[in-house]
């Protein structure tokens, strides 16, 4: 390994697989869930966004499924 690069003469390229790893999508959460979670972030010092993508990517590998029963 060399002790020090040349930055300027490397050419820089796209990730190919950036495209791959997120999605951005418009949601409405309620009041409350940004509120917890941007609390969470001042805690952990996760911006909220991951933290939300972090818990959700969880109920995914755990094939979570929410409570669908309402009171009438």
């Amino acid at each position: 390994m060399k002790q020090e690069y040349d930055l300027d003469s490397m050419s820089s390229r796209k990730n190919p697989y950036a495209k791959h790893l997120k999605k951005q999508v418009t949601i409405r959460m309620g009041a409350d869930v940004i509120s917890y979670f941007k609390a969470l972030s001042e805690e952990t010092g996760i911006p909220y966004q991951n933290l939300i993508n972090l818990y959700l990517q969880e109920c995914v590998e755990q094939r979570k499924k929410p409570n669908l029963e309402w009171v009438s």
